[in-house]
């Protein structure tokens, strides 16, 4: 019997018709360098650094390139100044959607700061209206294509401004119509989470779900104070959770408390390996926490973070990892299914496409890996 299942590396082709979920990919974060060129003549945005898509592209992961987070957070300021308008907001999320179906993404949350969008008089509500009307036009013209795709939005607060009550508030005014949940992102050195407890409070009240970016350029403070005084259910990137994680030199592995805490809860962490290494939170794929997280069986799942920003897509995430750590096809299905399983959406919908599209896929997936494995020693 061929072990198609943890058989490594998984080529290529496969990885890209693998099923793939994706929780943490911010909206602005993942324009195609055509559209932002355009949006920018329409808008008369005069501000870009190059007017050549490719050239635009290269600049944009230069930029990214820095090992700040500052720095990266800098480059945001092209993409949120040109949409400002509900057919720019529209325009990017459909192709949102679109791309991210093409790259077999069966289900997305895509996360935006509505408040960064304002400069030009639009109200916070029609930012949304316009914004789940793109995504509902990508999901239906994905389907044309015979790629499905199903979007949740996250409405993000910037933790740097004092809007968070407000959008928060939004988030469960629109939670029947496509926002599945909240986020607050930004610069986490002197703005802790718990500067918004008044937002987390109200959300808890509301039984509404949130996601707090934690432990990407800060230490276990952010983690611990995300989770025990904010009561997060997700943590945007939690890298420095292995702060709290010592490896002796024998190889035993001994778990701070917190650390311990957040496995024990199966507390989702929002990993993003391309963009963690831009940041510094890891120096590198090979060294990238999540090798040691998943082989303690952490809830782990593997993100995007900014597509245009760090020139990435879910598949080539899965293509790095599988370079870098060898995994199979067992490996990229379980981070798959733990993103499912901590997705925003409710219990039965997430389980009916892990049973209906995510598990069938794989299945097949193996099978045809085992047939080129016989074929090849035949």
């Amino acid at each position: 019997m061929v072990d198609a299942g943890s058989f490594a590396p998984v080529p290529a082709d496969l990885i890209a018709r693998a099923p793939k979920v994706l929780l943490h990919d911010h909206l602005d974060g993942g324009l195609r360098p055509a559209t932002v060129i355009e949006l920018a003549a329409d808008s008369g945005y005069s501000e870009l650094p190059a007017s050549e898509p490719q050239a635009l592209a290269s600049w944009f992961a230069d930029a990214a390139y820095s090992g700040s987070l500052e720095r990266y957070l800098e480059t945001f300021k092209h993409t949120v100044g040109v949409t400002q308008t509900v057919a720019a907001l529209r325009r990017v999320a459909r192709e949102c959607a679109i791309d991210l179906a093409a790259d077999g993404v069966v289900y997305a949350e895509v996360r935006y700061a509505p408040e960064l969008h304002t400069q030009l008089g639009l109200t916070l509500p029609s930012i949304v209206e316009a914004v789940l009307a793109g995504f509902a036009e990508g999901e239906r013209e994905a389907a044309r294509l015979g790629q499905s795709i199903r979007i949740g939005v996250l409405l993000t607060a910037m933790r740097t401004a004092t809007h968070s009550r407000e959008i928060a508030e939004l988030s469960v005014a629109f939670r029947d119509r496509g926002v599945v949940g909240f986020d607050i992102a930004g610069a986490e050195a002197g703005y802790p989470p718990t500067r918004h407890l008044d937002a987390f409070e109200y959300l808890r009240r509301e039984n509404a779900h949130f996601t707090i970016h934690a432990g990407e350029a800060f230490g276990l403070p952010s983690i611990w104070e995300a989770i025990q005084w904010c009561g997060a259910d997700r943590l945007g990137h939690g890298v420095r959770i292995v702060d709290d994680i010592t490896i002796e030199p024998d190889g035993d592995v001994t778990l701070g408390r917190l650390a311990a805490y957040v496995r024990d809860r199966r507390i989702p962490l929002e990993m993003c390996p391309s963009s963690n290494v831009q940041t510094a939170a890891a120096p590198s794929i090979a060294e990238h926490p999540i090798g040691l997280l998943r082989r303690l069986g952490f809830r782990v799942t593997v993100n995007t973070d900014n597509r245009l920003m760090s020139g990435t897509s879910m598949t080539h995430e899965m293509e790095l990892l599988v370079d870098a750590f060898h995994y199979g096809l067992d490996d990229l299905q379980w981070f798959t299914v733990n993103a499912m399983k901590s997705a925003f959406l409710p219990f039965d919908e997430r389980l009916q496409i892990i049973n209906e599209q995510i598990k069938p896929a794989y299945a097949e997936l193996r099978a045809v890996l085992a047939d080129r494995l016989i074929n090849a020693t035949a």
